[in-house]
């Protein structure tokens, strides 16, 4: 995967080269809005390997926000802006400097805390030999996963039961069947903001 590390590190390079202006509005948008808190949310994630590294992300939440490691749609926690910065995944843009350090890739699976990454068993665990990704097929199945666990009567059960089963068997089809052209594929389809279909 030797092209994918350098088309990661090069593109992540570009990216932010090009998109600071962007990020620097964002930021100052969020201490307008925000002011009582950090710019950048920071947290633990589980990287490849079992790793843990620190993940970057735009703040979307009130300062010190605790709860569920789940998001839902219209929870108080989830401020007007962030809910805007989530919605359009620009709360997401900072991730590009764990791309270019090297502790994510553009596509892969999206990186758990450690307490679901500890749920990973037997073959399931073979998932942590990928770099987490920004953008993924199972990422691009659930792009309105908040809203989807909105509709539940228990969130975290239906999270737990269904949607993290799923996601691991996808991001296990994904490491059997990587290609250079299908992270390609994946990434345009994140950009057009289109789906991908189970076995495309």
């Amino acid at each position: 995967m030797l092209c994918k590390n350098i088309f990661d590190r090069v593109m992540a390079l570009l990216g932010l080269l090009f998109l600071w202006p962007l990020l620097v509005i964002v930021a100052v948008c969020i201490k307008c809005k925000m002011p009582d808190g950090p710019i950048i949310f920071k947290q633990k994630r589980v990287g490849q390997y079992g790793k843990v590294f620190t993940m970057y992300k735009f703040r979307s939440m009130v300062n010190d926000a605790s709860g569920s490691t789940i998001s839902v749609s219209g929870e108080s926690r989830i401020t007007p802006l962030g809910s805007v910065l989530r919605k359009y995944k620009l709360d997401e843009l900072p991730e590009l400097w764990n791309v270019l350090i090297g502790d994510m890739s553009f596509v892969g699976p999206r990186p758990d805390v450690p307490g679901y990454a500890d749920k990973l068993q037997g073959d399931d665990r073979r998932i942590l030999n990928l770099k987490p990704g920004i953008t993924g097929p199972a990422s691009l199945k659930y792009r309105n996963e908040e809203y989807l666990l909105f509709l539940q009567s228990d969130p975290q059960k239906y999270n737990d039961e269904v949607i993290f089963p799923d996601k691991v068997r996808i991001n296990l089809h994904y490491l059997e069947n990587w290609s250079f052209g299908y992270d390609f594929k994946l990434i345009i389809y994140t950009v057009l903001g289109k789906k991908i279909k189970e076995n495309e």
